[in-house]
């Protein structure tokens, strides 16, 4: 009896000498992550901001020079970025002899004569063809019944104003300027004043003068 109570009294002590030293533990574990979050070298917010900010400063710094340097590369590099020539490798299946190229001092100056003019087979048979009567021509009047040209429509300057001049025909009244096509199918050269008086130069050397 007495050894089992002293075994029950042994298990009694080391479990709660287990029990005391579990919380001891659990306090100590959070301590030590403390500690240790402490020492370590770590970033406080307004250093990473800082940081943050130094990185996109230096990308738009860069960005910009480049911007900047870029077109002056293209200028000083136009064969890299012009437009380039259409060239032929001649890497077709046509199989081409070999070229030489001699000098031919004799020939220099020297004029040619007939045996160097290779002969031509020419057909020397004059030769000619006749339109054929297929009424195309038909009811065309001939020259003899072609009639003559209209006659000139005479017309008068009645007024000039600001580079414009008013004529007058059987027809009516016209504003023409310089350029004008004219009832007598020719154009206003020009409107002038000439002695005093406005006249009217048309392209077929006529000088019209103002009408009273």
């Amino acid at each position: 009896m007495q050894l089992k109570e002293i075994d029950n009294a042994l298990r009694g002590k080391l479990q709660a000498q287990s029990a005391a030293e579990k919380p001891a533990r659990r306090s100590l574990m959070p301590r030590l992550f403390r500690r240790r979050a402490a020492v370590a070298p770590g970033l406080t917010p307004q250093s990473r901001d800082r940081r943050g900010d130094l990185v996109i400063a230096g990308l738009g710094i860069a960005l910009g020079l480049g911007c900047a340097l870029f077109p002056w590369y293209i200028f000083f590099n136009q064969e890299k970025f012009g437009i380039r020539a259409l060239k032929f490798e001649g890497q077709g299946e046509r199989e081409t002899g070999q070229i030489y190229l001699g000098s031919q001092p004799d020939r220099v100056g020297a004029p040619m004569t007939v045996e160097d003019i290779p002969p031509m087979k020419l057909d020397l048979f004059a030769t000619g063809t006749l339109p054929e009567n297929d009424g195309a021509s038909e009811g065309v009047p001939s020259l003899s019944e072609q009639p003559f040209p209209p006659e000139i429509v005479a017309f008068r300057l009645v007024h000039v104003a600001n580079g414009r001049a008013m004529i007058a025909d059987d027809t009516g009244l016209w504003v023409v300027q310089r350029g004008s096509r004219l009832p007598d199918n020719s154009r206003v050269a020009g409107i002038e004043q000439r002695d005093g008086k406005w006249v009217l130069v048309t392209s077929a050397a006529k000088v019209i003068e103002l009408s009273k």
